[in-house]
């Protein structure tokens, strides 16, 4: 009996003692919002050090620049070769989709990566406009402005919509709110790539059937009725 109760007594996890208010919610929010704790590196560093360290943290290409080489610009090269044939059309493609001027759709892919590729930390992200995004500009704008009737107008409407867009981006990112992603359930995200991708097709129709007025709601039954009250032009 006495050696079990000494076996119980070691197995027995102690009771943290108990932290001020302050201090645990402290602890808790730095667990939360940095648990790589990514500013390790500027403890016990003199100040131009620190200074250095935090322009190489917030712009990366400081960091790996001295040491790129010819060989990396050749495969770069051919990677952006590569990505670029995919990102002309893609671009035009979603610039239609929120109804703006093709060359917009071009500069969406090309600036964006210059920026990454300067504030970016991963090697292999491709960063640009997304279908869903474009579908919700010009849902969304259409409604208060027609880019054919007043197009110089929706075009300003939609660089307010994404400059908004980009801070809101930019506060999740410096706020390290990306593990909010974490409690979405993969039922949920492929429920919503596959509606997604639904929308993206029924919007095709407009170009595909040749049809001048089409709706800017987008579901099923609003493209549909939009589609057959034109049948007969």
């Amino acid at each position: 009996m006495g050696s079990t109760g000494e076996y119980e007594s070691q197995r027995r996890v102690p009771v943290p003692p108990s932290k001020p208010f302050l201090k645990s919610l402290q602890a808790r929010l730095k667990e939360t919002f940095f648990p790589d704790d990514p500013f390790r590196q500027f403890k016990n560093q003199p100040v131009s050090n620190k200074f250095l360290l935090g322009l190489q943290y917030f712009v990366p290409i400081i960091e790996w620049a001295p040491r790129y080489t010819f060989d990396f610009f050749k495969a770069d090269l051919i990677a952006g070769i590569t990505v670029a044939s995919l990102a002309v059309p893609q671009g035009i493609s979603y610039a239609s989709l929120a109804s703006i001027p093709p060359i917009l759709g071009l500069y969406s892919s090309f600036v964006p990566p210059l920026l990454y590729a300067m504030l970016g930390s991963s090697r292999d992200l491709a960063v640009g406009t997304v279908a869903v995004a474009s579908l919700l500009i010009s849902s969304m704008l259409g409604k208060e402005v027609s880019p054919t009737e007043n197009p110089k107008q929706y075009v300003q409407l939609v660089f307010t919509a994404t400059f908004f867009a980009g801070v809101f981006q930019a506060s999740l990112g410096i706020l390290r709110l990306g593990f909010i992603v974490d409690f979405l359930s993969h039922a949920t995200i492929v429920g919503f790539m596959g509606g997604a991708a639904t929308i993206v097709c029924f919007q095709q129709l407009k170009g595909i059937l040749g049809l001048v007025h089409f709706t800017h709601e987008t579901d099923l039954v609003s493209v549909m009725r939009s589609v057959f009250s034109q049948i007969h032009q």
